[in-house]
């Protein structure tokens, strides 16, 4: 397992997807406002971070693996704020597309004694304009002829960078490259991603996507309807986030359950960012998809001790890996 993780160290990942910050204003509850029936927050810190597929790039990082982001931002001053962070974390701003008259996508949560009270969200969902997705497939194939890139993820938000077209002729490329792409997707795009190498839904995007209600404790409902989602996009492998439950993978190979190893639960915030990012760098390791998935479902357990979203850290995953 040593030897694997040693390999992620000279992996280059692209990460094309929806990007924002999350933003964190931690505090105490100590009265009820007389205005309205609320808690009022004593602030006793803010900070920005990054997050979205921002985050998947942090994790792939963490990793050690090499992240290029394909984005878009607002050019606003929650954009600039963004960029610094990206240059805090030594992170490439070269797949960064600005664009005018659209905000930059703030998620502000408000925490007090370690728990979320309300978030708030700046942001829009209107899918950029066909010139602004040429825009940006010119820049995804600038660096695809720049750099050695071993593994795609598509990290899907639904907040209008990914479209149809930015799907297929990226999924062209990558094809015509052999390099391996995994999908975490969201409602709107979620059958356009046709022949891709992981597709990884949670039960509510499986269930949105299918348009069926699945009882996750029946394997029999589940097996069936990700070997139909399998069947409809020719994908090689679908891996289907549970929660608590654990994972369960479909490929070529057969398919598995992969139970969830007990954890104390702080904070679900970004355990899916980490997810696809542990099981791109697997996969491009070469690692199958069922140990891929096994690894990748230790690592989103274990961001999920920590309150906020957080990348995952190597030494303790590769600790615990060699416990599988």
């Amino acid at each position: 397992m040593t030897d694997i993780f040693e390999k992620f160290n000279s992996l280059n990942i692209m990460i094309i997807g929806d990007v924002m910050m999350d933003s964190y204003i931690w505090g105490k509850v100590e009265r009820v406002s007389p205005e309205a029936p609320v808690p009022v927050v004593k602030v006793s810190n803010k900070e920005n971070r990054l997050g979205g597929a921002a985050n998947v790039a942090l994790n792939v990082q963490s990793l050690g693996g090499k992240p290029f982001i394909c984005a878009i931002i607002g050019d606003d001053k929650d954009g600039e704020e963004f960029l610094s962070l990206l240059r805090n974390q030594n992170l490439s701003e070269q797949g960064i597309l600005k664009i005018k008259n659209r905000p930059t996508t703030v998620k502000t949560r408000i925490i007090a004694h370690n728990q979320q009270i309300v978030r708030v969200d700046v942001e829009t969902d209107e899918n950029i304009s066909e010139a602004e997705t040429e825009v940006m497939i010119g820049m995804i194939k600038k660096i695809l002829a720049e750099q050695k890139i071993d593994a795609i993820i598509f990290e899907d938000y639904d907040k209008g960078l990914i479209t149809e077209k930015l799907i297929s002729e990226t999924a062209e490329l990558a094809e015509h490259r052999g390099i391996i792409t995994v999908v975490d997707p969201k409602k709107r795009n979620f059958h356009s991603y046709k022949g891709v190498h992981l597709f990884k839904p949670n039960l509510k995007e499986l269930e949105d996507g299918l348009k069926m209600v699945i009882d996750s404790s029946k394997p029999n409902q589940v097996e069936n309807a990700i070997s139909k989602l399998k069947s409809q996009l020719g994908a090689r492998a679908v891996m289907l986030t549970l929660s608590e439950k654990g994972v369960f993978i479909n490929s070529d190979l057969g398919q598995r359950h992969v139970a969830a190893h007990k954890r104390d639960i702080a904070d679900v915030s970004g355990a899916g960012d980490t997810v696809i990012a542990t099981a791109a760098l697997c996969l491009a390791a070469g690692l199958d998809e069922f140990k891929a998935s096994e690894i990748a479902n230790l690592a989103g357990g274990l961001v999920c001790e920590h309150v906020g979203v957080v990348p995952i850290d190597k030494a303790r995953l590769l600790e615990e890996s060699r416990k599988l």
